[in-house]
């Protein structure tokens, strides 16, 4: 089947969270596409409402194995059932890994810059948030080895919360950096939280490594988690995924998640996860394909129209990480003056001091709808105003 990306879709007095405005403003920010769903889902979806009993539901045999066979196939992820949990979501699964790996007050490591929930979840749980900036090498971060090791000796780190593919940066960190980085906490007994909700947004030329890969004899300090969400363009379907290979650290997450009763999805959620790994794959690479056209699109256009832009190019996923520091001095007024210009990019600086002066673009839309984001981008940039 062949799929219509640039079929423009009015998602205005939807309850969309990225088109909420009330006016004509363009929605480059928040990380969900502006493409309909794969047929396969909305007819999952659509057979389970013609049924009629919506009642409590069980993850099913067949959502397991296309779980494991979709992880095996695609990234090597040897799984067994047991090896899997399920959780409402990456963030809430983030959330319960403090509580599984650390106590109130023990320090845990992130990147800067990164995506804002890894600072907030850690602050709110009461622990101690300890930063180690990405190094900028030829337009794409690197992580800083020396300054993780450094950081975890000096503040007795205990979690290392990874990001990969990252998010902002779009990087996807090679076998030698993961194996570096897993050699290093596992010489200072840290553990690694591996959020890996990208993974089947990588773009051509690049290889995705699940870090359960990478940890072996370590099993029991390692989790990834991830989700379908983000890849099939379901978010407003919540349901992700716990990967642990080690039998006390599988017992030990199933009684946190039972605290508070997190262990069960609905029964849309377990549909359309399997839905999507049985019969997703056509959608996603029509998808990427049109994705990774729009990138180019845009890099093209920000060389020749806005050049002192610096950009770095992701290698995974739909969002384009901008340094705008050469046409503003002040993160709000960047910001404010794109608003003003009717076109919405996430400011960088939520996602920590890195990303000061710096945007997030989604390009996940139709065409003729970033074409006219980045012509708003191109006005409100050259508007005088911006750098005062």
């Amino acid at each position: 089947m062949l799929y219509n990306f640039d079929e423009i879709i009015d998602r205005h007095h939807t309850g969309s969270l990225k088109w909420h405005h009330t006016d004509d403003t363009i929605a480059l920010w928040v990380a969900d596409m502006d493409f309909r769903a794969a047929q396969p889902i909305l007819n999952t979806i659509e057979r389970v409402l013609h049924h009629g009993v919506l009642g409590y539901t069980k993850p099913s045999a067949a959502l397991y194995q296309a779980i494991i066979n979709w992880h095996g196939s695609r990234y090597g992820l040897a799984l067994d059932k047991q090896h899997i949990l399920f959780s409402h979501g990456v963030i809430p699964s983030l959330a319960l890994m403090l509580r599984v790996f650390t106590e109130a007050g023990e320090a845990i490591l992130i990147n800067d810059p990164i995506y804002t929930p890894f600072m907030t979840k850690v602050l709110d749980n009461g622990r101690k948030l300890v930063t180690s900036a990405l190094k900028e090498v030829e337009g794409k971060y690197h992580l800083d080895l020396v300054d993780i090791e450094a950081k975890i000796i000096e503040h007795e780190v205990k979690l290392f919360l990874l990001c990969n593919p990252h998010n902002p940066g779009g990087r996807v960190w090679t076998a030698d950096e993961l194996e570096a980085l897993f050699s290093i906490c596992k010489k200072h007994d840290v553990a690694i939280v591996s959020d890996e909700i990208h993974q089947d947004l990588t773009l051509s030329g690049h290889e995705f490594i699940p870090f359960l890969r990478v940890a072996k004899g370590y099993e029991h300090k390692v989790v990834s988690i991830t989700s379908m969400t983000k890849s099939f363009n379901v978010a407003g379907i919540k349901g992700s995924m716990i990967f642990a290979k080690d039998q006390g650290l599988i017992k030990k997450i199933g009684q946190q998640q039972r605290l508070s009763d997190e262990h069960d999805l609905n029964l849309f959620a377990y549909e359309v996860m399997a839905s999507a790994y049985e019969q997703g794959g056509e959608w996603l690479a029509q998808a990427l394909t049109y994705i990774e056209a729009n990138i180019e699109l845009t890099l093209h256009f920000l060389a020749q129209h806005l050049p002192k832009i610096k950009v770095m190019r992701p290698e995974a996923s739909y969002l384009i990480w901008l340094d705008c520091s050469a046409y503003a001095q002040e993160d709000q007024r960047l910001y404010d003056q794109l608003r003003k210009a009717k076109v919405e990019l996430s400011a960088g600086i939520q996602y920590g001091n890195e990303g000061h002066l710096k945007m997030r673009l989604n390009v996940a839309c139709p065409t003729e709808v970033l074409m006219e984001g980045l012509n708003r981008i191109h006005t409100a940039l050259n508007n005088d105003d911006i750098k005062q």
